[in-house]
């Protein structure tokens, strides 16, 4: 008997792979918007369970921003109970922009759902659909925007209980294998929509690269980004290990916050950036304000101390230099926040 078509097969090893280390009788929660790609990844995790003993839960979110979205919705639970998962769940969130965007709003809230799901269910692990190619857009986005190594590194393998799967398989994969196994996987109206950035890129960058510099961009891409996150992630490591250490250390006098100078300009620049940027972070400067920017300008009271007063810092907070040590104070009261404890 032949085997399954390849591209069904690389799905169903890319999940086998990543639930390796799960035991049998754990639950398995699928993040399925009703695209290919999470379809693809439903089909997967439900055939793979046979063998490996797990529950799987397919979960979608509603987001409200479209005509129709909660329609979709429930046909997205119709086709998960179709290709076999153990239950199904769906839940409709408002979305509120704020300073985010509607692209960042949309994943917050539903990070914010799956988080809760994982709760309800005791999972061990909540699989997302990304692929090769999402990693790809998002490296190009991450330097068209000057993000640094953190972003440059793309998205992440795993964190927390989600893990990603597909980050080695192409979208055309995810495609041929819903076609193959006669799923009819929804085209979203915003994957077309050029307001959104990463849809750009999708369509004329990425393929515009390809057409210039020759076909494999987006897996060179990809491959850029794992070896970006392992250096993050070993930079992330050290500069914990000393914003630990520094906060743990006495000040003088007992009441100050913030960092000493002193070690600071002991430290090389990558990890003196990381934990001036976290300073503020603890302090509650919003991440999706923080830019690289304040980061430098909170590391010239460091390195280039000219009896600057402060400097302003999104969430109304100002970062000064105050006997020998950098703190983070709120702008109106000009009183240090100490951030979270170590």
């Amino acid at each position: 008997m032949a085997g399954p078509h390849p591209s069904v097969a690389a799905t169903r090893l890319a999940v086998r792979r990543c639930l390796a280390d799960v035991p049998s009788g754990s639950t398995v929660v699928v993040a399925c918007s009703g695209g290919p790609d999470s379809l693809a990844l439903v089909a997967a995790t439900v055939h793979e369970a046979r063998a490996g003993g797990w529950r799987v839960v397919g979960a979608t979110v509603d987001h409200g921003m479209q005509d129709g979205s909660e329609a979709q919705a429930a046909r997205v639970v119709e086709q998960m109970a179709e290709i076999g998962v153990d239950e199904t769940l769906a839940a409709r969130v408002t979305v509120d922009p704020g300073g985010l965007g509607p692209e960042a709003a949309a994943r917050r809230a539903r990070y914010a759902v799956l988080d809760q799901v994982a709760e309800h269910t005791a999972a061990s692990v909540v699989l997302l659909g990304h692929t090769r190619d999402d990693q790809a857009e998002t490296v190009l986005l991450g330097l068209a925007r000057g993000s640094g190594a953190r972003s440059l590194a793309g998205m992440r393998r795993s964190f927390d209980v989600y893990r990603r799967p597909f980050l080695d398989l192409p979208r055309d994969d995810t495609v041929t294998a819903c076609q193959v196994l006669g799923l009819d996987a929804w085209d979203d109206p915003h994957n077309s929509n050029p307001g959104y950035a990463r849809v750009r890129v999708r369509r004329a960058v990425l393929p515009a690269l390809e057409e210039h510099l020759g076909p494999g961009v987006a897996a060179a891409l990809a491959r850029t980004a794992q070896q970006l996150r392992a250096d993050a992630d070993c930079l992330d490591d050290l500069a914990d290990h000393h914003y630990d250490r520094l906060r743990a250390e006495p000040a003088h006098p007992p009441a100050a916050a913030g960092l000493p100078v002193a070690d600071l300009e002991q430290l090389p620049a990558a990890i003196r950036t990381r934990l001036l940027r976290r300073l503020a972070l603890d302090a509650g400067a919003p991440p999706a304000e923080l830019f690289h920017e304040h980061v430098l300008a909170l590391e010239a009271l460091v390195t280039a101390w000219r009896g600057q007063k402060w400097v302003d810092l999104p969430g109304h907070l100002r970062g000064v230099r105050r006997e020998g040590r950098i703190e983070v104070a709120l702008a109106d009261t000009g009183r240090a926040t100490t951030g979270s404890a170590p």
